[in-house]
């Protein structure tokens, strides 16, 4: 089945079937990047423009990796060597790329909701590569991917997401992702960095779109500011940066307090499941959110989480630049 959405703006608008649909795409894609030679001719002739107006290692190389390996032309624009430096604004800047006929236009910006301006004016296909503090929905796809390497499914799963929540896409997208696939959430951080309305806005994964069947397999969100009780019984822990670029004012009062109370130590894992995994978007800051014997210990998957993004932003790119979906099976 096709995916059915011209854009991939966020999560929160998609079905547990397109989800599916998605991550069963990557998981085709998977075994390219094994290979000596890794390029395929799936999205020869197609060109993928990278808009990003924010700082990105992870996020921008795997979607140019992702687009040269299935033989697409990647460009790659910042603010620093763009015109809006001159005073061009994103809508004008938006309309002369599209003037340029590119099939994809992968944007990260500060503020919330560009991406979905953009796709408003554009004709060429808009992957959010994150808004703001709003979402990033291929990081959850991939965080998701991850997970099912390693766990086989997502469904009754409990997973632990601890951090700055308040400021995180990340925290956002994985929610609606994890309950819309029947896993059980457990959200922590200090009050101060997760605020009241986040349960009653992202703990509902029924919207309005979302079919019967699939709100019988709903899981649920909780909220605590106790670690402890948020790894309790954990099978995936995913650990969030500290945004302090987005932040405005003081929310804790030292580095050394936070990791006191929220920082993953091996000795605070003891009280998640023996088989726990450990996941954080990146980039890591050590001894802040997660200890270094943490990060780089056996049950870490942190690495792998990288390896997956490039395999799902392939199958991303794949299905929105309109390749049919039957040409899956003659890639190679």
């Amino acid at each position: 089945m096709p995916l059915r959405t011209k854009d991939l703006l966020g999560i929160e608008d998609l079905s547990r079937d397109q989800i599916q649909l998605i991550l069963e795409t990557a998981e085709s894609f998977r075994e390219i990047s094994t290979r000596p030679i890794k390029k395929v001719p799936t999205l020869r002739g197609k060109t993928v423009i990278n808009l990003f107006f924010e700082a990105s290692t992870r996020t921008r190389t795997s979607f140019e990796i992702a687009a040269k390996r299935l033989s697409a032309d990647a460009v790659n624009i910042s603010p620093s060597t763009s015109s809006v430096l001159k005073g061009e604004t994103l809508f004008d800047t938006a309309r002369n790329l599209e003037a340029m006929a590119p099939d994809v236009i992968v944007i990260r910006h500060s503020s919330a909701g560009a991406p979905h301006q953009l796709a408003r004016v554009c004709s060429a296909s808009i992957v959010n590569a994150g808004d703001g503090a709003h979402e990033h929905p291929t990081q959850a796809l991939l965080d998701a991917f991850t997970i099912l390497e390693h766990k086989k499914k997502l469904r009754g799963l409990k997973v632990a997401i601890i951090g700055d929540i308040a400021h995180s896409r990340v925290a956002r997208s994985n929610c609606w992702l994890l309950a819309k696939m029947g896993a059980q959430i457990m959200i922590c951080g200090p009050p101060t960095l997760l605020p009241l309305e986040f349960e009653k806005t992202i703990g509902v994964c029924q919207p309005a779109s979302m079919n019967p069947s699939e709100a019988r397999v709903c899981g649920s969100l909780k909220v605590t500011h106790e670690m402890d009780e948020a790894l309790q019984g954990a099978d995936v822990v995913m650990m969030l940066r500290i945004q302090l670029e987005r932040q405005q004012e003081a929310f804790f009062p030292s580095i050394r307090e936070y990791f006191r109370y929220y920082g993953l130590s091996a000795r605070r894992m003891k009280a998640a499941k023996p088989d726990a995994i450990i996941m954080h978007p990146g980039p890591i800051n050590r001894g802040v959110e997660i200890d270094s014997e943490v990060a780089d210990g056996p049950y870490s998957v942190i690495l792998d989480q990288v390896t997956s993004g490039v395999a799902v932003r392939m199958a991303v790119l794949f299905l929105l630049a309109g390749t049919k979906e039957s040409e899956v099976e003659q890639r190679t």
